[in-house]
């Protein structure tokens, strides 16, 4: 294995910057697969150390034996100069360690503030005191710039909001380390420089910050230092000004990268079809939308968080109520008005937020990729065992799913490794119609290209496919053309090659 030597900061630096946190040979194994084996990391008091790897290269996994979701087999590890072995989270953050996940795992129908202070209310004579908790949320709230009513109840915000709240309950804690997973996975391009605000501020104060991200634009500009992984083992450690995006991508896949996205070769024909009219739902802000897409096209979907991007792929496919309007399938009327029904009619719709709504968590990964598709298995009323293991063996052979066999829970894959086996899901299915939200969200280069390849592919053979992201160099590198929504109205459409991200932006400003 290649590795690389950290280069030091200079002698003043690193006095300034003390290691706060060592783990040391750290080693974790679950049945069938080594997840760590050996790995080592230091990280500094008022730095951001960046974490980097592909799905299921251990980062989580490592990030989670510090903050005792996992007990580890063997290795130390050390918080200013004291050993310690955090049994569960709670103790972890008593002693100054917080972690922000990628997967949000929030109390959702409680609102923002039991949210913030759950298992530590503040108490007035015996009774929890919900002025003392509403002030200190505001507190909170007011020195991140947190626009969020501490009443909402959580099930009621979007994904980005929600986020924020988990974000600000991590500072909230003082703590001396902050582990943030992927969180910038669901935020837009202006909530992430409010994010890097807030990164800026705790490293000033001296907090050692933690940053998992698959975003090497972001890791390049936010981090101080960059440890690299793969395959649950250290690959590198170097400085962040000493890299740049091919070194990392190098280091992460073990090769040599050269193009983001393949080449745009898939020929949009001059067919409709899906064409939808004057679009609006029943208990969402979408309203009066109107698009077509061809045969053989990627079509993009931009536009700020809480554009109405989800809404309008939730309400064609039936999830969300239609109030008006009509969806034609090749010139013929459909009525969507459930998931069952979109599936009947050729769609399927890969969702934004995969725990809650995209895996079935206590299953194995053979049943997450054949669920959507019983119907084809069946034989003389029984379903055939050796087909679905047909259908799921190609599913992880073409996402280039890590797993140990076709029986893991889907729960213990990592979660970029949980998304391509809902990718494969829909895939089995051969929709007509594919809609996909944030499809690459929280996945490694190297996988991206892969999922892209994919969606090509399925251009390639008279698909369509409707694609929300909230990373605009995507949506421009992958599609042919883009709608952009703003306020639940649609504020324009843009062809990809002949676009800027500047006439976007000010597209989805439109209507704000």
């Amino acid at each position: 294995m290649s590795q690389v030597n950290p280069t030091v900061h200079d002698a003043a630096w690193k006095e300034a910057h003390p290691v706060v946190l060592q783990m040391k040979e750290i080693t974790k194994q679950f049945p069938g697969v080594k997840a760590l084996d050996g790995v080592s990391l230091n990280v500094r008091a008022g730095s951001v150390h960046a974490l980097m790897g592909e799905n299921g290269a251990g980062k989580s996994t490592l990030m989670k034996c510090l903050f005792g979701v996992y007990n580890k087999d063997s290795g130390t590890i050390i918080l200013e100069d004291k050993e310690v072995n955090f049994k569960n989270s709670k103790e972890a953050l008593e002693n100054g360690v917080a972690m922000v996940h990628q997967e949000l795992n929030q109390a959702l129908k409680r609102n923002v503030m039991d949210n913030l202070w759950l298992g530590r209310y503040p108490t007035k004579n015996g009774f929890v005191s919900e002025a003392t908790m509403l002030k200190d949320t505001k507190a909170v709230f007011d020195e991140l710039e947190i626009d969020v009513d501490p009443r909402t109840v959580m099930s009621t915000m979007p994904v980005a909001q929600r986020q924020m709240v988990e974000i600000a309950k991590a500072v909230s804690f003082h703590s001396k380390v902050i582990v943030f997973d992927e969180p910038t996975s669901s935020l837009t391009e202006e909530e992430v420089e409010h994010l890097f605000k807030i990164i800026n501020m705790l490293r000033d104060r001296g907090v050692a910050i933690i940053y998992i991200s698959h975003k090497m634009d972001e890791i390049l500009r936010i981090s101080d230092e960059i440890t690299v992984m793969r395959d649950g083992t250290w690959v590198a450690t170097e400085v962040t000004e000493n890299m740049d995006m091919n070194k990392i991508i190098k280091l992460m896949v073990g090769r040599e990268l050269t193009n983001r996205f393949p080449p745009k070769d898939n020929v949009v024909s001059d067919e409709v079809s899906l064409e939808v009219k004057n679009l609006t739902a029943l208990y969402n802000q979408l309203n009066d939308v109107s698009f077509k897409a061809h045969k053989g096209e990627i079509l993009g979907v931009a536009g700020l968080d809480g554009a109405g991007r989800t809404e309008l792929l939730e309400t064609i496919f039936g999830y969300a109520t239609r109030k008006d309007g009509q969806i034609f399938l090749h010139g013929q009327e459909i009525h969507n008005k459930n998931p069952k029904k979109a599936l009947s009619n050729g769609f399927a719709l890969l969702t934004e937020e995969r725990r809650a709504t995209g895996i079935f968590g206590i299953l194995d990964i053979r049943a997450n990729t054949t669920i959507s598709n019983l119907k084809s298995y069946l034989k003389a009323g029984l379903l055939s065992d050796a087909a679905m293991k047909k259908d799921t063996d190609w599913s992880i052979g073409a996402m280039r799913i890590k797993t140990p066999s076709q029986a893991t829970k889907i729960s213990s894959l990592s979660g970029g490794n949980q998304q391509k086996v809902i990718l494969g899901r829909w895939l089995l299915t051969e929709p007509e119609i594919l809609l996909l939200d944030e499809p690459t969200r929280g996945i490694d280069v190297g996988a991206k290209y892969e999922i892209y390849e994919l969606i090509s592919n399925l251009a390639k053979q008279g698909k369509t496919v409707m694609m929300v992201s909230s990373e605009m160099p995507e949506l421009l590198g992958v599609c042919n053309r883009i709608l952009v929504m703003s306020g639940g109205r649609l504020a324009g459409e843009v062809d990809a090659d002949n676009t800027s991200q500047e006439e976007i932006m000010t597209l989805a400003a439109k209507y704000v």
